[in-house]
């Protein structure tokens, strides 16, 4: 049986088809309900069997099944195709529409995909969903399972519906992007809340256990000195002598509270001197250095060196390395730390489920990470040793210099 147009009657119905797209589009829905109405609404109205529609990732180099008619619906997200490959991928690398009457495994573009059943469907079309300054947003296709004549109208006509799309589409992707990061900004936020509560609960518990103490014990054997002044001076010099000693740990502890905040090598000599005498501090053997100088915030240069002291704490705690090498590099638009030993390494899938030093160590130098708006990882392999990666961005006024 051949059919020639898309079963519609006259340029009232094809108006209708468009007016009906148009109700969809204007309904406020999301990326993934769009696609799937306005698949359910061809195949329904253009008496064709199957309709695909495919969106362009974020990144631009694949196509990703977005909207499918029954029985195809549940592969939606699930199928991707690169660009170039494939008679969709073909479509969306050259900006134009293919037809297909039949055999399509004799045109050297179809790539068979198990899922999608294409040895049930004949004929088919494909047209680049694209936005008027000729913008790639996706690609829609129909496949019947009768051979098909499709013809100029028929095409144009799909192109017509691709075009009403793709504004839609392009719309709904900015809020959708939108909206994850406002989602990412508010758990961005929660998270900077719940460290500086960490951190005054440290400083808190630092002040009332430790400083303020030993200023209750100074106070006492102050009046004490006080009353035996006069009458015992061996006495008093004991008393002095013990105030003295407290003042001294009051002191100390005071800095440390204080280096806790800001470690005070960072405004004495720099991140890349301190990294350095970082790694002196800590009994490792073998450890190799390689640092550069770069001008970063106050609060990055923080966080870079709290990181690399859990990492460097870490190896020493957990890793029997032979070898240890720190790296600090610069790139044009980051600074990079690279962490790496020869030690016994860990499985990063079990690490994360269970407790411990080192699963709990990962996830704050991660949090630490992304607060800074940077990344890290960490790559191991059990008996292969690990390496810990982290990625800073660096605003464009920085300098660096070797």
């Amino acid at each position: 049986m051949i059919r020639s147009r898309l079963s519609l009657a006259d340029a009232n119905s094809e108006a209708q088809l468009l007016y009906r797209v148009i109700e969809v589009l204007s309904a406020g829905l999301d990326l993934d309900e769009i696609a799937q109405r306005v698949a359910d609404l061809i195949t329904e109205t253009t008496a064709t069997d199957v309709c695909f529609v495919h969106l362009l990732d974020p990144a631009g180099d694949r196509l990703r099944l977005r909207g499918a008619t029954p029985p195809f619906g549940q592969f939606a997200r699930r199928i991707e195709l690169p660009l170039g490959e494939g008679v969709s991928g073909w479509v969306a690398a050259h900006c134009q529409p293919a037809v297909i009457i039949d055999n399509k495994r004799a045109d050297p573009r179809y790539r068979y995909i198990p899922e999608l059943r294409g040895e049930e469907f004949i004929s088919m079309v494909s047209v680049p969903i694209m936005t008027r300054p000729g913008h790639l947003v996706g690609v829609l296709n129909v496949h019947t399972r009768d051979r098909r004549e499709f013809t100029k109208a028929d095409v144009e006509l799909l192109g017509s519906v691709a075009g009403l799309m793709a504004g839609a589409i392009e719309n709904a992707s900015l809020h959708s992007r939108l909206a994850e990061r406002e989602e990412a900004m508010e758990r961005f936020a929660e998270r900077i809340v719940l460290l500086q509560e960490t951190e005054r609960r440290r400083l808190a518990g630092e002040i009332h256990d430790g400083i303020s103490q030993r200023i209750v014990s100074l106070s006492f054997h102050l009046s004490a000195a006080a009353d035996a002044v006069a009458t015992n001076p061996a006495n008093t010099a004991e008393q002095i002598a013990r105030a003295q000693q407290l003042a001294a740990g009051a002191l100390d502890e005071t800095r440390r509270a204080i280096a806790g905040l800001r470690p005070p090598v960072l405004d004495d000599l720099g991140l890349a001197a301190s990294l350095e005498s970082l790694v002196r501090s800590i009994p490792l053997p073998n450890v190799q250095v390689d640092t550069v100088t770069t001008s970063l915030p106050e609060h990055a240069e923080t966080a870079v060196y709290r990181i690399a002291q859990e990492a460097l704490q870490n190896v020493m705690k957990h890793a029997s390395a032979a070898h240890v090498q720190l790296r600090l590099s610069v790139t044009a638009d980051a600074v990079l730390l690279e962490i790496s030993d020869d030690g016994v390494g860990f499985d990063p899938a079990t690490t994360a489920k269970r407790a411990g030093p080192v699963g709990y160590g990962l996830p704050g130098m991660q949090q630490r990470a992304e607060l800074l708006g940077g990344q890290l990882t960490a790559d191991s392999t059990p008996g292969r040793g690990t390496v810990v990666r982290l990625r800073v961005p660096m605003a464009h006024e920085c300098q660096t210099s070797a």
